[in-house]
């Protein structure tokens, strides 16, 4: 069932993009983008079901992304979930008011990640 889902990483950084499509690709499709430009014009082309989105980003930073997604109806239900290596409670609050699901902290855990998109995509499916 999950092989028809599609994620969209987003990272600046490939070595993170190659960890979390290690994690990923047995159970989903994968796209990647390297920027936040290129993950907005990923996104338009061919909405994917979840974004995995990191925060620290160079031009256009994650809640920049998320911004403008949450903005366009198109694009406004699709699931994203924050991963960063510093979080502090304001930066949390930040992020969830600008509609992020949930946060994954770095270094990353396997069995957290694969748990917490399964979840965000069983609430989408359930049009929650």
């Amino acid at each position: 069932m999950n092989k028809q889902r599609t994620l969209l990483l987003v990272d600046d950084a490939p070595a993170n993009i190659d960890l979390l499509k290690g994690i990923l690709r047995d159970n989903y499709k994968i796209k990647a983008a390297t920027s936040g430009k290129k993950a907005l014009q990923v996104v338009a082309k061919s909405p994917p079901d979840l974004i995995v989105l990191d925060v620290m980003m160079p031009e256009m930073d994650g809640y920049a992304v998320c911004q403008q997604l949450k903005a366009n109806s198109t694009t406004a239900a699709i699931p994203i979930l924050f991963v960063t290596g510093q979080i502090d409670s304001a930066e949390v609050a930040k992020g969830l008011a600008l509609g992020a699901r949930a946060y994954i902290i770095k270094p990353i855990d396997p069995a957290q990640l694969l748990t917490t998109i399964a979840a965000h995509l069983s609430d989408e499916m359930l049009g929650e």
